[in-house]
């Protein structure tokens, strides 16, 4: 009988997505309501998409990058709902070892697009509210679609060189993750590998996409509130306020449950813990994102508005 260390990770042609398996009585309920919510996330980032592209008046730096961000939100819906609904449907929860490396693969993509994405946006709200003599010369077109595009290569490249090393672990058993999705960490538990080195890049990847662009904006956000409680006039201070508070809700919700889930050692009594808040981020902030971020926001209103009227659609 060979060595479990020395089997490669192809022995495991499917792997088994134990997910929401222990509730089986709320299998239809769950179902439903990630079927919803998975519908409604997709329809409402594809609005906004369809209203940042059609409308002229939203043609600005901010919008262009908020189009970015609802591109995002859909695709990270569609790299993970799809195959938990599938899993609640039928109770078949397997999924092929190159499935999984493949989900990992977009959703790690994703994820670190966002974190990158969301601190360029926190840099377009600094200039806006402290150096708006030079916004137009910093947020040029060619600028905006810089800062967007290494967004997308920095999480597309953190996540190929993340997803490869865990390919190239060995596996020894059993082949049960327990979790909703493929991620590193419940792919790293059933590794029979030295974990430390895996970890150690675990750590790397978070810090460089999670933790550092948080703390660059928050070294933007205290530079804002700094300028706003200088603005004299209690109108000009809220009005300033209001154009970074959705990006400031935005980034203490998503950052604070990727740290949390991340950095914190994982533990019998926190794995049920982190799992809710795999879906908080993963789920929950996809849906509730267009309402903070977009239909919120007077332009996007307006926008909508025109939209319904153009095409009689409702009571708008």
């Amino acid at each position: 009988m060979a060595n479990p260390e020395q089997v490669n990770q192809t022995v495991f042609k499917e792997l088994i997505l134990q997910g929401f398996g222990n509730f089986p009585e709320l299998q239809t309920l769950l179902f439903l309501l990630f079927l919803i919510i998975y519908i409604a996330t997709v329809a409402g980032n594809v609005l906004i998409f369809a209203l940042l592209v059609a409308d002229q008046h939203l043609h600005t730096p901010m919008y262009f990058f908020l189009g970015n961000f609802s591109c995002l939100e859909t695709c990270c819906s569609s790299s993970i709902l799809p195959t938990v609904l599938t899993g609640l449907l039928t109770g078949d929860r397997t999924i092929s070892f190159s499935g999984c490396l493949t989900q990992y693969y977009f959703f790690c993509s994703i994820v670190g697009t966002e974190c990158l994405l969301l601190s360029v946006m926190s840099y377009d709200r600094y200039l806006v509210i402290c150096n708006p003599l030079h916004y137009t010369a910093h947020m040029s077109g060619r600028a905006c679609l810089q800062l967007a595009g290494g967004s997308w290569i920095g999480g597309i490249i953190g996540s190929g060189i993340s997803t490869l090393s865990i390919s190239q672990l060995t596996f020894c058993g059993p082949n049960v993750i327990d979790h909703f999705f493929c991620d590193f960490i419940p792919l790293l538990k059933f590794s029979c590998n030295d974990p430390h080195l895996m970890e150690t890049l675990a750590v790397a990847v978070i810090l460089l996409f999670s933790l550092v662009p948080f703390l660059l904006i928050l070294m933007s956000y205290i530079c804002i509130i700094a300028t706003i409680l200088r603005i004299p006039s209690t109108t000009g201070r809220q009005k300033a306020f209001s154009t970074c508070s959705s990006h400031l809700i935005v980034v203490s919700i998503y950052h604070g449950t990727l740290l949390i889930v991340y950095m914190f050692p994982t533990t019998d009594l926190l794995s049920d813990f982190k799992k809710v808040l795999s879906v908080i981020y993963t789920v929950l902030t996809r849906l509730v994102n267009p309402l903070i971020y977009s239909l919120r926001n007077k332009k996007v209103q307006e926008a909508l508005r025109k939209a319904c009227r153009k095409f009689k659609f409702g009571p708008c």
